[in-house]
């Protein structure tokens, strides 16, 4: 038999609930009890027909990362870093979930191969045996510590990654704002990213960087200078086209995802293969007798 010894009553009970709707287990392979205070869920692998102790340590791990670790998480956000929003510890823990299942290597890089699922197994395989009564909360306490301080690095790091994307967010608001009323410089824009970046009016031909710097708004460099380039972004932004083509190997590179974010409608994105295509057909008509 082994015995999980709880002091709220919830807890036990979503354990309990975890064993027999998740887990399969019947009632006669898993009870709760109530004894002074103290709620106490028993598991019997034992008799369990084919369930071995294995069993039981999986059901547990399971119970502790669907049913308590986002609460961990929220706790150290409210309590450390003074979180108390509900919606904005739903951002983060959506940053760290991110993190979790490896869809942010450019953060993970950051946090030395913490293997919180891992630590997680270990501390249960250290402690779950046949014939053990042990105490829930002691077990949070003392055996998992040193998983709820990685904890804590994964909700500090993505606390800041929420806060740079609250910031790019005010970004991207202001720079459609300055765009919205702004008269158009050309109507069309067809933008080039190759090797090197080129501008294009609606009848391709070219602007040079001369006319480029000429047209720019340096309003835009001084109040924005980490993230308006003087590159692309800047003579964007002062041009103000009612249509920008852009071409490019890659959609997803973050100088795209940036232009969609602030040109939003106006914006069409083509694979740079389709840039001769589209010139030679614009020529073709300005060439032909109207």
């Amino acid at each position: 038999m082994i015995e999980i010894i709880f002091r709220n009553k919830h807890e036990a009970e979503e354990l309990f609930q975890h064993a027999i709707r998740i887990q399969n287990y019947t009632e006669g392979e898993t009870t709760i009890l109530h004894n002074e205070g103290q709620y106490i869920v028993r598991m019997y692998p034992e008799q369990c027909s084919g369930r071995s102790i294995e069993e039981v340590k999986r059901t547990f791990y399971a119970f502790l990362m669907e049913s308590k670790c986002d609460s961990w998480f929220r706790k150290i956000m409210a309590e450390k870093f003074y979180y108390q929003d509900s919606e904005e510890q739903q951002q983060i823990l959506e940053i760290i979930h991110s993190i979790l299942e490896g869809q942010r290597e450019d953060l993970s890089t950051f946090l030395q191969r913490v293997d919180m699922y891992e630590q997680l197994r270990a501390a249960i395989d250290r402690l779950v045996h046949d014939d053990i009564s042990f105490s829930y909360d002691a077990f949070i306490k003392f055996r998992l510590k040193p998983l709820l301080d990685d904890m804590t690095k994964y909700v500090e790091l993505s606390i800041d990654e929420y806060k740079m994307e609250q910031e790019y967010q005010m970004f991207i608001q202001t720079l459609r704002d300055f765009i919205k009323d702004r008269e158009n410089k050309y109507p069309t824009i067809h933008l080039y990213l190759g090797e090197e970046v080129r501008f294009f009016n609606q009848d391709f031909e070219e602007l040079s960087r001369m006319d480029l710097t000429a047209m720019m708004d340096r309003r835009l460099l001084i109040n924005h200078p980490v993230y308006v380039d003087s590159v692309t972004i800047a003579p964007l932004l002062s041009i103000a086209p009612k249509e920008i083509c852009l071409y490019s190997e890659n959609e997803e590179q973050p100088l795209v995802r940036t232009i969609k974010n602030i040109f939003e409608e106006r914006l069409e994105t083509l694979h740079i293969s389709e840039f001769n295509l589209r010139k030679q057909h614009a020529c073709k008509n300005i060439s032909e007798p109207s």
